[in-house]
């Protein structure tokens, strides 16, 4: 899901490039307006190396494979957080790993920030209309999940199909994108379940990490 530097045209490196500032900046506007802005740093560095490492769990998916993305695990968690932790996690991926590129972080952020976000809302939206039964949380769980992995896909599928350099084969890629988007429908399915379990288990054990008060400190 990462794209890497040489696939895309200049232009829309550098169109990423600005629509990743706008919503860095976004982010950041709307992280100042909260009343402690830095209070969620330690979760978000957490999620942010919980995210950057997931990228290396691939699971193989013939004739290729795909990893985790927790796209919509990250906009649930880290909310407004969400976009520039994908890009620091992005950056490094990388400078260390050569994972994806230094041209394309721009147009990757985008792939993996904008869904995020969107599932941030979801979230936010769907918390306010359910009680605190499991079975709903985990359907809420389930739809971020899928959403959010589905949109990047979407995402990547749309801006790869419609600006693949010209010195590509563009058959041949075509044909490779097509395949790779094939492969991630199975994974949608696992990150929802994925996402619903790790939603139900925090409200568990530690609903501080999803913006809630613990039982404990309800009953205090």
């Amino acid at each position: 899901m990462h794209i890497p530097d040489g696939v895309l045209p200049t232009s829309v490196c550098a169109a990423g490039y600005a629509v990743t500032g706008i919503a860095v900046w976004y982010s950041l506007r709307k992280l100042n307006k909260q009343e402690d802005p830095r209070k969620d740093i330690p979760k978000a560095s957490l999620v942010t190396a919980a995210f950057f490492v997931t990228s290396w769990i691939h699971i193989p998916i013939p004739p290729t494979s795909v990893h985790l993305m927790l796209t919509g695990l990250l906009g649930a968690l880290l909310g407004y957080y969400a976009y520039p932790a994908a890009v620091i996690a992005l950056f490094f991926q990388a400078v260390m790993f050569q994972h994806g590129g230094l041209t394309t972080i721009g147009v990757n952020a985008v792939i993996l920030g904008i869904p995020a976000m969107l599932c941030h809302y979801i979230y936010s939206y769907g918390k306010g209309i359910i009680n605190d039964s499991k079975v709903k949380n985990s359907i809420l769980g389930l739809i971020i999940g899928v959403t959010g992995t589905g949109l990047s896909v979407f995402i990547w599928f749309l801006i790869l199909i419609n600006f693949i350099s010209a010195n590509l084969n563009a058959s041949a890629e075509r044909a490779a994108i097509i395949t790779g988007t094939l492969a991630h429908v199975p994974l949608m399915a696992l990150e929802g379940v994925f996402t619903a379990f790790i939603l139900v288990y925090l409200k568990r054990v530690k609903p501080e990490l999803l913006g809630e008060q613990s039982n404990e400190n309800s009953a205090g």
